[in-house]
């Protein structure tokens, strides 16, 4: 068999990840990036360093940050125990917490630019014929940045896939619940399993290989649409 069953095991955990956290960021990210492509605010720029600084951040660091707000201590920990919820560190959800966090720019950012790119003319003449702001964001807006939202989907899922620091900070190396793929392989090598990590590395990269190849070749068709 070329992979064992924790590999399998993991692999789903990744997938079943990078899911969730794609959809909450379409539901969040898409927002903030309309907020950013058209307000004119004294808080655009600070805002959106905020949003962009996981791609200059050390994983460590936002881990720990992360790691403290959500603990028994943190705000985050205890306005869910709070709530009987428990703590997110060393569960699934902290993962999906944390990975919203880090993936977020490469959300907000693809969409953000989309939503510039059109400009204000197709809006203004959606205004014309009597659409409301909410109903031109969804008839005119949405559609014509729909190459911009499917990037952004496409990249957020495959950065998620390919976590490590963040993931290991707040989720720990338990089996099932928060060993994704990259943590898998990272045990694969400390355990000195060179063939196991060389199999499961190959399908993890033959896999984002593929993301980003469709990717590479939708986008030209895309623009010439």
């Amino acid at each position: 068999m070329l992979l064992n069953e924790a590999d399998l095991q993991s692999i789903w955990l990744t997938l079943r990840l990078a899911g969730v956290v794609t959809l909450i960021l379409f539901l969040v990210g898409t927002p903030v990036a309309w907020w950013l492509a058209r307000t004119h605010s004294r808080w655009k720029g600070p805002i959106g360093a905020m949003v962009a600084l996981p791609l200059v951040l050390p994983p460590s660091v936002l881990g720990f940050y992360l790691l403290v707000a959500m603990g028994p201590n943190g705000p985050v920990g205890q306005f869910t125990q709070a709530l009987g919820l428990g703590l997110l560190p060393f569960t699934f959800w902290g993962l999906v917490v944390a990975s919203v966090f880090y993936s977020l720019p490469f959300m907000v950012q693809p969409v953000q630019n989309a939503f510039e790119s059109i400009g204000d003319r197709p809006l203004e003449v959606a205004a014309t014929l009597g659409a409301s702001p909410l109903n031109a964001f969804f008839t005119v807006a949405l559609p014509l940045a729909a190459p911009g939202l499917l990037t952004a989907g496409i990249l957020t899922f495959a950065h998620t896939v390919g976590e490590f620091g963040v993931v290991l900070m707040i989720g720990g190396n338990i089996p099932g619940v928060t060993r994704v793929a990259s943590v898998q392989i990272y045990d694969h090598v400390d355990a000195m399993e060179y063939s196991d990590a060389h199999r499961l590395a190959a399908v993890m990269l033959v896999f984002s290989f593929l993301v980003l190849l469709v990717l590479y070749l939708w986008r030209p068709n895309a623009r010439s649409a």
